[in-house]
């Protein structure tokens, strides 16, 4: 079981919709239109359609297979006062001063272009459950993170 925001799993619905709609009968039309071009034994770009249909089937039933087992998270019901999945944490690295702001999401969200880091990082594992103004040592490859945690926000 994955949690998940509302947002993530609408995003993942209208990926599979347009999966479905869309790439699907594309790829059935890349297949039909390399088929017409004769011999099947020698048909590289027939072979190419082929795989890359087999390719979105994957990714469909991966997607499938996520929403089936997606749990929406209700921040209404979250505590608000200890850092939990879907918080965004602004923090202050001890050692330079710099200061960070990070959503913790699910692994299928994140996207740290956006500031959102997957629940299963270091970073975000060191930060779950703790509080405004809790100091913070977190191992990470780079050796470890001292971050003081300066605001929590759902």
């Amino acid at each position: 079981m994955a949690y998940i925001s509302q947002e993530g799993y609408d995003k993942m619905v209208a990926q599979l919709k347009r999966m479905e709609s869309i790439d699907r009968p594309a790829a059935s039309a890349a297949i039909a239109e390399a088929r017409d071009k004769g011999d099947l034994s020698e048909n590289s770009e027939y072979d190419a359609a082929k795989e890359a249909q087999a390719m979105l089937e994957m990714k469909i039933n991966k997607l499938k297979a996520e929403l089936a087992s997606a749990k929406i998270i209700d921040t209404s019901k979250l505590d608000r006062n200890t850092i939990q999945i879907l918080a965004t944490v602004e923090m202050e690295n001890m050692a330079n001063k710099a200061k960070m702001k990070y959503t913790i999401v699910s692994e299928s969200e994140a996207n740290l272009k956006e500031g959102k880091i997957s629940s299963k990082t270091p970073i975000a594992q060191g930060l779950l459950g703790k509080k405004i103004g809790d100091e913070v040592t977190i191992k990470i490859p780079r050796g470890e993170l001292h971050i003081k945690i300066l605001n929590i926000t759902y």
